[in-house]
């Protein structure tokens, strides 16, 4: 009896095999039905429109898979973002368009920026910088400093009144807090961060970066007022012609007769107080956002930062040339900025015609005390 019904049950579910496998559905062969991501198969993308498709569709048969939103992101898309247009100009979009800066590829703007940093600015930057403290090493080492070639008469004319003498420390401090702080940000990993470890040289270019921050707008300010102070005297005369091609005596030993300042004073003037230190100042306040009314895009910061690199880089160089004269390259120039004095002789020297207007009396041998006579002489009806 048990035999014939164990019998009887094989039979009935051999023969309705065919009848459930007739009422079920086919299932399709092409594609991913799972979302299981191990399910995946090598011919994924031979589905029509896969290439197509957003990245929704693409999570409902292949879980992971974003490629889509990705191949978007790459092409420079700009994706839904809430917050205002104002305040957040470029939201929504994480890749930059392309665009080829000078010494850089074409390619989106951010790689292009870095390659122009890190492939120029940097190396041949640093580079400029240490072949000018070379050269004036080399240039200490040979000839050492100025020295007068008479004897000092002991009289003084003033050389800079306590106004122009406050201007010029002002802007210089501000100016060595910057190029400190500037050289430690640009080129410390390379020779600080091995010796300090990464702690402590983030701690110190963090300091560095917000002194450098709060340094900027003193220097700006200074350094309109340096060259309100200093223009009058250093507008171009044709006895500079005449200083510029001998030199100024640099390597003759022969001084070249000159006005307050000479024609070497000058260049560093306009060229690297008046041009380029507008050019740092702008991009600077561009950089710290203080300029109202601009949109601070990454673009425009990316350029900001190259040229205000490249300009703090040239003034450097020339201001550290014209630091060296003012400390070791010449006697009585650092006591000249220091008291405001210099000995007769020294400004004979050095700067005979500017002497020669003193002696004459069309410049007074002392500014402050003749400025102080003037404003407290009564004033004639």
């Amino acid at each position: 009896m048990k035999k014939a019904l164990v019998a009887a049950c094989w039979l009935a579910l051999t023969w309705g095999q065919p009848l459930l496998a007739q009422d079920k559905p086919a299932e399709a062969t092409s594609g991913i039905q799972s979302q299981n991501i191990a399910d995946v198969k090598p011919d994924a993308s031979s589905d029509a429109g896969y290439a197509d498709q957003t990245n929704a569709e693409r999570a409902k048969v292949q879980p992971g898979n974003n490629a889509p939103i990705w191949r978007e992101v790459g092409k420079g898309v700009t994706g839904y973002s809430s917050l205002p247009l104002r305040e957040a100009p470029e939201a929504g979009n994480l890749i930059q368009p392309f665009v080829q800066y000078p010494g850089s590829r074409l390619t989106n703007a951010g790689e292009a920026w870095r390659q122009v940093r890190n492939n120029w600015i940097i190396p041949y930057g640093g580079s400029l910088l240490l072949i000018v403290v070379a050269a004036i090493a080399l240039f200490y080492w040979r000839k050492g400093s100025m020295k007068l070639h008479g004897t000092e008469t002991g009289r003084t004319v003033e050389r800079f009144t306590c106004f122009e003498r406050s201007a010029h420390w002002a802007n210089a401090i501000a100016f060595s807090i910057l190029a400190i702080s500037g050289l430690v940000m640009a080129f410390g990993k390379f020779f600080l961060h091995p010796v300090l470890g990464g702690a402590l040289f983030g701690w110190l270019t963090y300091v560095l970066k917000n002194l450098h921050n709060f340094a900027g707008p003193v220097f700006a300010v200074s350094l309109v007022v340096v060259i309100l102070t200093f223009v009058r005297d250093n507008l171009p005369r044709k006895e500079d012609i005449t200083w510029l091609l001998k030199g100024g005596g640099l390597f003759s030993g022969e001084e070249v007769a000159s006005h307050r300042f000479n024609a070497g004073e000058k260049v560093l003037f306009w060229g690297g107080v008046f041009l380029l230190g507008l050019i740092v100042v702008g991009s600077g306040l561009m950089l710290d956002k203080l300029i109202p009314g601009l949109i601070y895009e990454r673009g425009t910061m990316q350029i900001s930062h190259m040229v205000h690199a490249v300009a703090t880089v040239l003034m450097m160089t020339m201001f550290m040339g014209h630091i060296y004269m003012g400390t070791i390259g010449m006697d009585g120039a650092y006591q000249a900025m220091r008291t405001g004095q210099v000995d007769e002789t020294w400004a004979k020297e050095h700067h005979e015609l500017w002497y020669d207007d003193i002696k004459s009396g069309k410049i007074p041998a002392q500014r402050s005390a003749a400025d102080t006579a003037m404003a407290a002489s009564p004033v004639k009806a």
